[in-house]
C-alpha cells in the first residue's frame, strides 16, 4: 500500500509538472537567434581581443593617430540608414559592422601592398572589436536593440 501511495504522490507531481508552463534555462529577455550566458561573455571577450590586437598592430604599423580617430567612428554612420526603417538600418549596420569587409580591406592592404588600406582595415577591426566588447552585436530587422548578443537596453538582464 505504501508503494501505491508513493507512486500516486509521484504520479500526481508528474501530472502537475506536465501541466505547468514550460520553464527554460534561457532568460526571457533573450531573443531567438541571440546568445546568452557564458557564450555571450566569450564573444564579448573575443571582441576585446580583436580591439587590442588591431590597436597593437596599428601602433606597430606607424600610421598617424589622427587618421585612426577620423576613421574609428566612420562605421557608425550606418546608423543613418535607420531613418529608412529598421530593416534597412539593420542591413546597413551589419554591413558596416561585419568582419568580412574589414578583413577584405586588410587582405587588399597586405596582398596589394597598399598601406592605406591596411591601416583602414586595422581601424575598422578595432571599431568592430570595441562594439562587440561593449555588447553591440549584429542587428536583426526587429529594431536596433535586437542583436545577436542579446537585447540592448534596460530590459537586458546582463
Amino acid at each position: 500500500m505504501a508503494k501505491a501511495l508513493s507512486f500516486g504522490l509521484v504520479g500526481g507531481r508528474l501530472a502537475r509538472l506536465a501541466q505547468a508552463p514550460h520553464v527554460s534555462s534561457v532568460p526571457r529577455a533573450l531573443s531567438p537567434g541571440s546568445v546568452g550566458g557564458g557564450v555571450r561573455w566569450l564573444l564579448r571577450l573575443e571582441g576585446l581581443a580583436v580591439l587590442a590586437l588591431a590597436v597593437a598592430a596599428y601602433m606597430q604599423f606607424g600610421a598617424g593617430w589622427a587618421f585612426f580617430a577620423w576613421l574609428f567612428l566612420l562605421p557608425d554612420l550606418s546608423f543613418l540608414a535607420y531613418l529608412n526603417g529598421p530593416r534597412t538600418g539593420a542591413l546597413a549596420y551589419n554591413a558596416a559592422h561585419s568582419y568580412a569587409g574589414a578583413l577584405g580591406l586588410l587582405a587588399l592592404g597586405v596582398l596589394g601592398a597598399m598601406p592605406l588600406a591596411l591601416a583602414a582595415g586595422l581601424v575598422w577591426c578595432a571599431h568592430i572589436g570595441l562594439d562587440r566588447a561593449l555588447g553591440y552585436g549584429l542587428k536583426y530587422a526587429e529594431g536596433f536593440g535586437s542583436t545577436h548578443l542579446g537585447r540592448l537596453g534596460r530590459a537586458d538582464p546582463w
